[in-house]
């Protein structure tokens, strides 16, 4: 099996590119070092560096005899997509077609793609499955949908079967410390908390604390990167064992809430995490967490990491 990684340079594509090495997988990672890191390019990796939206160069990375592509390369900081929808439509939704475009001409027929709970808004009920309403309430999850909605599209007229790996909250390092380059801005709570315990930033901002939830803090579901990679690999091999397209979601189904987080981050690291509470955030839903049965029971995906304090421990190696 030779698998290209779109996006293997950086946060959860390098996990994914280790976990098929592991797998005895032939890895060839894309990327255009935007945000990646060389320094998460595993020994045995070919790599190409190339922007998702310079088609020859993609549509020549898949003319050397590969079996599955796995799609981890977009634009994804929701604040930024408001104010710059223009770079997450040529990015997000242009590169997708490109990848499409070239998997077409190189007759790739399997693709994973990392897609995002931005893809189903305010929750209307919960855990939320699969099957919960698709309205995003931002262009960045606009984008994702698009991109599923795109590949429903390929598979229907040109034979390409996808997955559509619907994320929670990823959060998390690999155990062993092989993963070294992390995000430069990072967006998510627990590398936010990572630089405050660094020392790289003064105090974490937390957004509200009068949220109808057990504490008033927002609740979300926090799923350990190398179980995301894991996943990948799962579902590249159903791909390739002839399965039909399908869409999953991939979380722990349980939540912690912000003061949980920071509360299980001090008894790790063993004083006061600095904080300041502050208003709330436009669109952020007070709950959201994920029902993973359906990744459970058809792709046999179970999540090794389901304590809060093992996902921090990792986080701040």
């Amino acid at each position: 099996m030779k698998v290209l990684v779109i996006g293997g340079a950086g946060y959860i594509g390098a996990h994914v590119a280790k976990a098929f090495l592991e797998a005895g997988a032939k890895v060839a990672v894309y990327d255009d070092l935007s945000t990646g890191h060389k320094t998460n390019l595993f020994g045995g990796t070919d790599f190409i560096e190339g922007n998702i939206l310079d088609y020859e160069r993609l549509k020549s990375a898949m003319e050397q005899g590969i079996d599955a592509v796995v799609h981890l390369a977009a634009k994804k900081a929701v604040g930024e997509s408001m104010e710059n929808p223009e770079l997450y439509a040529s990015n997000n939704v242009s590169g997708m077609v490109n990848i499409l475009n070239a998997m077409s001409a190189c007759r790739v027929k399997v693709l994973v793609f990392s897609s995002s709970a931005a893809v189903y808004g305010m929750p209307e009920y919960l855990p939320v499955d699969e099957n919960h309403p698709l309205k995003p309430i931002n262009f960045y999850g606009f984008t994702k949908l698009e991109c599923e909605r795109l590949m429903d599209w390929y598979d229907r007229l040109k034979g390409i079967k996808y997955t559509a790996l619907r994320y929670f909250n990823a959060a998390g390092y690999d155990a062993s410390g092989a993963v070294r380059g992390r995000d430069a801005k990072p967006q998510n709570l627990l590398p936010i908390i990572k630089e405050v315990v660094d020392k790289k930033r003064e105090c974490l901002l937390v957004f509200g604390d009068d949220y109808d939830t057990r504490d008033g803090t927002c609740v979300r579901d926090y799923v350990h990167v190398s179980d995301l990679a894991a996943a990948h690999l799962a579902a590249v091999r159903r791909l390739l064992e002839g399965k039909p397209s399908a869409i999953y979601n991939l979380g722990t189904s349980r939540g912690e809430t912000v003061k949980e987080v920071v509360a299980a981050t001090e008894k790790v690291i063993g004083r006061p995490l600095p904080v300041r509470f502050v208003p709330r955030r436009p669109g952020d839903p007070a709950v959201l967490v994920a029902s993973n049965e359906k990744a459970k029971k058809e792709l046999g995906w179970q999540p090794a990491y389901t304590d809060i304090e093992d996902i921090i421990k990792t986080e701040l190696l």
